[in-house]
């Protein structure tokens, strides 16, 4: 089985926090026999001490923490990352797994006084968005194992890999403290550099006849191009996509280790999609010329990572959509080969609103491949004797609805395989045919997909009801219609502040006092005067007005002149924040899309 790292490198799992006032002291208290760190309040500098200081004036605070997830430098000061509150999610491998409750910043910015007014308030602004990080929904860690590798690749870690620091072993790209944690690695704080995932991680038991099956569904997001909904789309040049998100079903099972990995990401070409108060704005698809360098660099990455792919697009292959399939099916096709393949299944024209069953006939398409391409599987004495070596690929425009239907039915169908494998499923029995099985896979993967929704579009999944009950229901139509309205809202009015707070902690936008500090580009006519509130309110009180005269009209004509002006204000008001409804929008301010 796999080896947990070298115990001189262990990770501290309780730590207490002391706030006294020119420094953090952070002191092991899980009987560990290190160091302590201390972290200067000044300027975020970092020292070991064999002890706690003795305090001098006001007692410090103190307060017991389970982790260190970073530091973040912005223009004056340092903000220290720590967990506060977690809870047991499961176990992967054998090992427990946390979710962090409670992420908490301290701040190191005694420094900032002492600068200059315009840099106390550039300062003021930046950390005012790590309140905004406080609140990352989905992260996880381990301190005994490695969770941003996949059972077969930790599998297939050497010996010496096995035994360095978790942080070292990590795969950089599903890490989502990497960036934050350079100035612990800088500082060689091995016991304190606590690797986190943001994704999900759902578990659960149930008994098949005399056999008790263990089930549980990670996800690992990618922090390459992550960010929210309509603010990170498509892919970079690099050919990193937004959204890609590794899924990882593990079966336990008699001593028996079953793995199946897939994944999802936004259509690998350069587009976009910016809200300008529409329902549904236009997608725009940036360089076309780019588009075939774009997604073969994509796919390069995907099988040097993953083997085989099969790549299988759920969008419309009409209007906007249809736009985007095109250029995809089209940037695919000089890379395209036996081991590269390229499905395209119209979900929408084919399953409707409430027939899913439908995806029988996706399942007919692919079957060949996944067979072919096998899954994961360790003996009972932790040998290998089944590895996974291609994957498959799914994207919708989101790549959370249409997606976590599809990638939910391959998982199924894959675990099926598993077990009639290992002997616990007939050739004719299938999930369905045990229903406490049934419902409890179903809601793993509800549950799953509302994890990664809430992540990316800030609301949980569409069409979740049918993942979580087989079938579409009143209340689920219902609740996607409100979804869906909260997704806009969030989108047009919240979600620029939350891309800028993502790319601070991600590194993507490194803070600069010679660019920051710099003049700013004067704002155009419009954008200086751009209020969404104030225009819906003036648009309000001119209707409330227009209404009031034309109640009077009776009395005085003159009433009825009244009531046009005010009608035409409010009209001519919604005119124009129509017109330029892009900028009545809340956008990112710090990596902004060329347009």
């Amino acid at each position: 089985m796999l080896a947990k790292a070298d115990p001189s490198q262990k990770l501290y799992t309780r730590m207490r926090l002391w706030e006294f006032s020119d420094q953090y002291v952070v002191e092991p208290s899980d009987g560990s026999s290190g160091s302590c760190l201390a972290i200067s309040r000044v300027n975020g500098n970092m020292t070991l001490l064999d002890e706690v200081p003795n305090a001098t004036g006001r007692a410090p605070k103190i307060q017991t923490i389970f982790g260190v997830v970073g530091i973040l430098k912005l223009l004056a000061g340092s903000y220290l990352f720590v967990i506060t509150e977690r809870e047991c999610a499961g176990s992967y491998l054998g090992h427990p797994i946390f979710k962090v409750l409670k992420l908490k910043v301290f701040p190191c910015d005694l420094s900032v006084k002492n600068s200059p007014e315009e840099q106390k308030k550039m300062e003021s602004e930046f950390s005012s968005m790590l309140k905004v990080a406080e609140k990352t929904p989905g992260l996880y860690f381990s301190y005994d194992v490695n969770i941003t590798l996949s059972a077969q690749r930790l599998n297939d870690l050497g010996d010496e890999s096995r035994l360095l620091p978790l942080w070292r072993q990590a795969e950089p790209r599903f890490l989502w403290n990497n960036y934050m944690l350079e100035v612990l690695i800088d500082n060689k704080l091995d016991h304190y550099m606590l690797p986190v995932i943001q994704g999900s991680f759902q578990n659960f038991q149930s008994a098949v006849g005399k056999d008790t099956i263990d089930v549980t569904l990670i996800a690992r997001r990618c922090t390459r191009r992550t960010g929210t909904r309509m603010w990170r789309r498509g892919a970079d040049p690099d050919g990193y996509v937004a959204n890609f998100v590794e899924s990882e079903q593990i079966v336990h099972i008699n001593g028996y280790t079953a793995s199946y990995v897939q994944v999802r990401g936004s259509i690998p070409l350069l587009w976009e999609q910016i809200v300008d108060l529409t329902y549904k704005p236009k997608f725009d698809i940036v360089k076309p010329e780019e588009a075939s360098r774009v997604a073969e660099r994509h796919f390069l990455d995907l099988r040097k990572k993953y083997g085989n792919v099969l790549a299988v697009d759920l969008v419309n292959k009409h209007g906007g959509e249809g736009r985007l399939c095109e250029k995809y099916a089209a940037a695919v096709q000089n890379i395209l080969s036996d081991d590269m393949r390229y499905v395209h299944f119209d979900f929408h024209r084919i399953c409707g609103h409430i027939h899913f069953e439908r995806l029988s006939i996706l399942y007919d398409q692919i079957e060949d491949f996944l067979v072919k391409n096998r899954y994961y599987l360790l003996n009972e004495n932790g040998e290998k004797i089944e590895e996974q070596i291609g994957i498959v690929r799914t994207n919708c425009i989101d790549c959370l609805d249409r997606t976590n239907v599809t990638q939910s039915m391959i998982g199924r169908k894959m675990l099926e395989l598993q077990l009639q494998r290992l002997g616990v499923f007939d050739a004719n029995k299938t999930i369905s045919s045990y229903p406490s099985f049934d419902d409890c896979f179903k809601i793993l993967w509800a549950n799953h997909g509302d994890d990664i929704s809430i992540q990316y579009s800030g609301t949980p999944a569409l069409k979740g009801d049918f993942v979580r009950y087989g079938k579409r229901t009143t209340q689920g139509i219902i609740n996607d219609g409100i979804n869906a309205l909260t997704r806009y809202y969030l989108n047009n009015f919240v979600d620029g502040t939350k891309q800028d707070a993502i790319d601070l902690m991600q590194g993507h936008y490194i803070v600069s006092v010679s660019r920051d500090m710099a003049s700013k580009k004067p704002q155009g006519k419009v954008e200086a005067v751009a209020s969404f509130r104030l225009a819906l309110a003036l648009i309000i009180t001119g209707f409330v007005f227009a209404m009031m005269s034309l109640r009077k009209v009776r009395y005085d004509v003159w009433h009825l002149l009244f009531s046009l002006l005010w009608a035409g204000l409010s009209l001519a008001i919604g005119g124009f924040v129509k017109a330029n409804g892009r900028v009545f929008c809340n956008r990112p301010r710090l990596h902004k899309p060329p347009y």
